[in-house]
């Protein structure tokens, strides 16, 4: 389904936008679901990312710790894609970004840190899960790179994880809460390289149409969703997400305000 950004775009102030880890791939992050992804390739990662696995086994920890110490994120740059997001929160627009990316690139591309909500944490902090102190995770990552495979808090002893929502974990209420709001504020709701299928993120889209949002989703894959798009946009995201961003901010914008 394609449609002239001009049919959808038009008389839109407020976009929220809700990115998924298919924004990244261009950064050299890969996706987890795709032909190239993380779960694709390796399906056994998965237990990996699990809370009780992780909680209850050394030797999952061990490996979690040894993949994430040398993750293509820690010294990935944002792409075309962010930046051309970070563009567009300089529009006249009000803009909101909802990731269910752990990366960090939207902020390092530019989008203003209150004006992001990290779905599912960020991999840049470390939390305690007995005493829940938060530390960055680069403290913690030196000392697994000096041979520490299981490193647990330094305050408590507790076993330390990413500050990421693991398979497993609740999303936090208030962070889902807050997504919900910026959905049912939005008058357009921009759906950016997430295959759709982890809940309760993915039903954002149902909350922001039937708050009477447009829905515009641009991925490679079909999703759950497309059927309740105004749009659906199968283009590489990097080529797409420039285009959409420069018709938004041109065909919303202002008329010049004449003098009294």
């Amino acid at each position: 389904m394609t449609r002239a950004i001009s049919d959808w775009a038009y008389g839109v102030s407020r976009v929220a936008v809700m990115t998924g880890a298919g924004i990244s791939t261009d950064s050299g992050i890969p996706d987890y679901r795709g032909p190239d992804g993380v779960w694709t390739r390796d399906p056994a990662a998965a237990e990996v990312f699990t809370y009780p696995h992780f909680m209850a086994e050394r030797a999952v920890r061990v490996r979690f710790w040894r993949r994430y110490l040398h993750h293509a994120a820690w010294h990935a740059e944002p792409n075309v894609a962010h930046r051309a997001l970070a563009e567009l929160e300089c529009s006249d627009l009000a803009v909101r970004i909802v990731t269910q990316n752990i990366d960090g690139l939207h902020q390092k591309a530019g989008n203003t840190a209150r004006k992001v909500l990290e779905l599912h944490g960020s991999m840049r902090t470390v939390v305690c899960t007995r005493c829940r102190v938060r530390t960055p995770a680069a403290e913690t990552l030196a000392r697994v790179a000096e041979g520490t495979d299981d490193p647990a808090c330094t305050s408590c002893g507790g076993i330390l994880k990413l500050g990421v929502v693991m398979f497993g974990e609740r999303l936090d209420p208030g962070i889902l809460d807050h997504a919900q709001r910026i959905a049912v504020a939005s008058q357009l709701l921009l759906v950016v390289g997430s295959s759709l299928r982890v809940e309760p993120a993915a039903s954002l889209c149902a909350v922001a149409v039937d708050a009477g949002a447009r829905l515009v989703i641009v991925n490679r894959d079909p999703t759950p969703y497309d059927y309740l798009a105004v749009n659906v946009v199968r283009e590489p995201i990097g080529t797409a997400l420039p285009r959409i961003v420069a018709a938004l901010a041109g065909v919303t914008a202002s008329p010049p305000t004449l003098g009294p």
